[in-house]
């Protein structure tokens, strides 16, 4: 726990090729004036994306760019949009200020919950830095090679019953219905993560891209976006303490780094 002035509120690598990776649910931080509200089980940080800067660790050495949060998504949502508005009408989801977590633990004490001005304070001071930093990096990358690639990384746990029933695919593609890539790419995706016969994949199923996704893709403007939401039973323990498990994520490793790289073939060639 600390203080919004302790650290940075994000970290950016830049890099030189077309490739903008954004890992905006791995932040494991929360500041004081924020945790004193909160109970316990805020302090496991369950719902975070772990480990997922070691995961893409060959993304920069390729040369491409990393963004990634310091403070954790019970802080604010960085995948949620500014309104708060639901990405999926219909069905359960967190919040842009989630007050639960995936398994419904509160994460306030009673009569903690934050109101509209706490919510207006986190995106000033949280979320509008992150985007403001994705924004501007996009554009950089985007002057200098005419398109870009946005790679949304995600993972959860392989089970969560509040979001859907039974046992999470292992690679779940969103490009909102084809609208932030050109059509077919998530298709190509999943199958390619299919093709040794280890892992399950699906394009467009129950995660099809949550706001940075569908908000900052725009292929018809050079920016195309992806978003992989990986079990990640497929990497790592996903019991605490969340370890990362080096034999799984050692064979995993190479089917998510050929997912990117038919993505960039995509991107370069402007299909």
């Amino acid at each position: 726990m600390n203080s919004p002035t302790d650290i940075p509120v994000f970290t950016l690598a830049q890099g030189s090729i077309p490739l903008l990776v954004s890992i905006p649910h791995m932040g494991t931080r929360i500041p004081d004036d924020i945790a004193h509200g909160m109970t316990p089980v805020a302090q496991r940080y369950d719902d975070t994306d772990w480990h997922l800067d070691r995961l893409y660790g060959f993304a920069k050495i390729w040369g491409a760019s990393i963004l990634q949060p310091s403070y954790s998504r019970y802080v604010v949502d960085l995948n949620r949009p500014p309104d708060g508005a639901n990405l999926y009408p219909g069905q359960d989801t967190t919040g842009l200020l989630p007050v639960d977590t995936f398994d419904k633990q509160a994460l306030y004490a009673p009569g903690r919950e934050p109101d509209q001005a706490e919510q207006q304070r986190r995106l000033d001071l949280y979320w509008k830095p992150y985007h403001t930093a994705l924004q501007q990096e996009l554009a950089r990358l985007k002057a200098i090679h005419g398109r870009v690639l946005l790679w949304e990384a995600h993972s959860i746990r392989s089970h969560v019953p509040r979001f859907f029933e039974g046992r999470l695919p292992d690679f779940n593609f969103g490009t909102s219905n084809d609208a932030s890539t050109p059509v077919g790419l998530a298709e190509e995706l999943a199958d390619r993560a299919r093709q040794d016969g280890r892992y399950s994949a699906v394009a467009n199923g129950r995660f099809k891209g949550g706001y940075i996704t569908r908000h900052y893709g725009q292929p018809a403007n050079g920016i195309y976006a992806v978003q992989l939401e990986q079990a990640q039973i497929t990497y790592m323990d996903e019991s605490h303490p969340y370890a990362y498990a080096e034999e799984r994520a050692n064979a995993v490793e190479p089917v998510v780094q050929a997912t990117v790289e038919i993505a960039l073939g995509w991107l370069k060639k402007g299909l």
